[in-house]
């Protein structure tokens, strides 16, 4: 008897594995807990759901003067970077790559984008609202942010895991310049993360991004 129970036992875990690994990774993105950017299939059902890392709270100023914060992105998708208006070299990609995708999801309500100036000092609401017109941003969809410098550069480490550079010297006050696009889901967690400068990224933001809306 209790070799047929052992049995059982056995199938019904064999399945349950099979399943939730089909459902995982098959129907769902991972999940990116730390700045090594490992990513990881966790259900619902597991003890470490509740302990995935989520964008912190924050509160910048946005091109139009307007206070910007995690409520602003609460319930939607969205793709954030980190620039610079007078960089010269990587930022009028990531600005190019990012402006298709707000021109792809410009009628859904539930895809938003978010780019946080790393030269605050500079990037005075008045210098973004000019950099937003050159680039076509709408202000509905799209947000770019200035605000304390510290703050900005805590959570691009700490929040978005955005500056590889970091993870290897802890050096605070080294500059920020990553070409990273990070998608983050409707409740606040990492999915995804993409090359900004390579337009070729786009179609798997795209396909990443229409996965993540049939999630509840």
């Amino acid at each position: 008897m209790k070799n047929n129970i052992y049995i059982l036992l056995a199938i019904l875990m064999f399945f349950a594995c099979k399943t939730e690994q089909k459902i995982d990774k098959e129907v769902t993105l991972p999940f990116f807990n730390s700045a090594l950017f490992t990513p990881e299939w966790i259900s619902e059902n597991a003890t470490n759901y509740k302990a995935i890392h989520k964008i912190p709270a924050f509160e910048f100023t946005n091109q139009e003067g307007e206070k910007v914060t995690n409520q602003t992105y609460e319930g939607k998708i969205y793709v954030a970077d980190f620039f610079f208006t007078s960089c010269p070299g990587i930022c009028p990609r990531l600005a190019k790559n990012m402006g298709a995708l707000q021109e792809i999801f410009k009628n859904d309500k539930d895809v938003l984008f978010l780019s946080h100036s790393v030269t605050p000092e500079k990037d005075s609401v008045s210098v973004l609202k000019e950099y937003g017109i050159e680039n076509k941003v709408n202000p509905e969809k799209w947000n770019l942010v200035t605000g304390n410098k510290k703050e900005i550069y805590t959570i691009a480490r700490q929040g978005y895991f955005a500056d590889e550079d970091f993870v290897k010297t802890q050096d605070e006050d080294a500059f920020i310049h990553t070409e990273n696009f990070v998608l983050i889901d409707k409740k606040g967690r990492i999915r995804g993360v993409y090359n900004g400068t390579l337009a070729v990224e786009k179609d798997r933001i795209i396909r990443h991004i229409e996965l993540l809306k049939k999630e509840v």
